[in-house]
């Protein structure tokens, strides 16, 4: 049995999330079922993160253990022409050891979410950018983000059908910039909880606003409410990046 790590790209927008679903089709589901018709064996697909509908990845981190000898290029190059026409890819496929772990041996996840800020609607990015036509300040948004930098109780920003054992989370960072008419939200930690980084990027946008107070995002995870909680903001804007391993550095 080799155990073969992929680094998969997707676009959310027709899934129902990365993990295979009992009511709609999944990223795991249409990978699993191309190594079926590849190796003839049930492999699972275990990943270093979950995405919900609509969310995408730029580089996902998972693995399979595969009986059949195939070479790691090979395997990759049979299961891109298996997912075709759906919108996932294999962009890297290595043999790794028995002991590594997609999941468990993660240190570190990095996420983006992308805002258009304009009036103009969305053609190239529709479905992959959160379209925001009022004017948004992306200086008081970054400036009002570094209070969730640190270790501390996300409660207001967790979902409540999060599974996660405690809402307490050590983010490492989260900037906000602006790159034209894009604002860019970039933010890295250990683990996230479920709707953790929709939640923030939302409450933030009403910094930019100017319907909150700076100082408001700060009061709002003291609350350690769900119910002090400014917005959720929609999936389609949201982008796994990277998971970290030992030995890597931090984006």
């Amino acid at each position: 049995m080799t155990r073969f790590a992929f680094t998969l790209e997707f676009d959310g927008t027709p899934f129902f999330g990365l993990q295979r679903q009992g009511d709609g089709p999944s990223v795991q589901q249409s990978v699993e079922e191309a190594l079926h018709r590849i190796t003839g064996e049930d492999a699972t697909l275990h990943s270093a993160g979950r995405t919900d509908s609509g969310v995408h990845a730029l580089a996902m981190r998972s693995h399979a253990d595969i009986a059949k000898d195939i070479a790691p290029f090979r395997l990759m190059e049979a299961l891109n022409a298996h997912l075709r026409p759906e919108p996932v890819a294999v962009t890297a496929c290595e043999v790794v050891a028995d002991d590594w772990h997609a999941r468990f041996s993660c240190i570190g996840r990095a996420y983006e979410y992308r805002i258009r800020n304009r009036r103009a609607p969305l053609t190239l990015e529709r479905d992959r950018a959160w379209l925001v036509t009022r004017p948004l300040d992306a200086e008081a948004m970054h400036e009002a983000a570094q209070a969730l930098v640190g270790r501390h109780d996300f409660t207001t920003f967790r979902s409540v059908h999060c599974q996660s054992d405690s809402p307490i989370k050590t983010l490492d960072r989260l900037d906000v910039s602006r790159e034209g008419d894009a604002i860019i939200v970039r933010t890295a930690a250990r683990s996230f909880l479920h709707h953790q980084v929709r939640s923030m990027v939302g409450t933030l946008s009403l910094v930019g606003l100017g319907q909150w107070r700076r100082e408001q995002v700060a009061e709002a995870l003291d609350a350690g409410d769900r119910a002090a909680l400014g917005y959720n903001a929609p999936p389609q804007g949201l982008y796994f990046v990277k998971a970290i391993y030992p030995g890597e550095e931090t984006p």
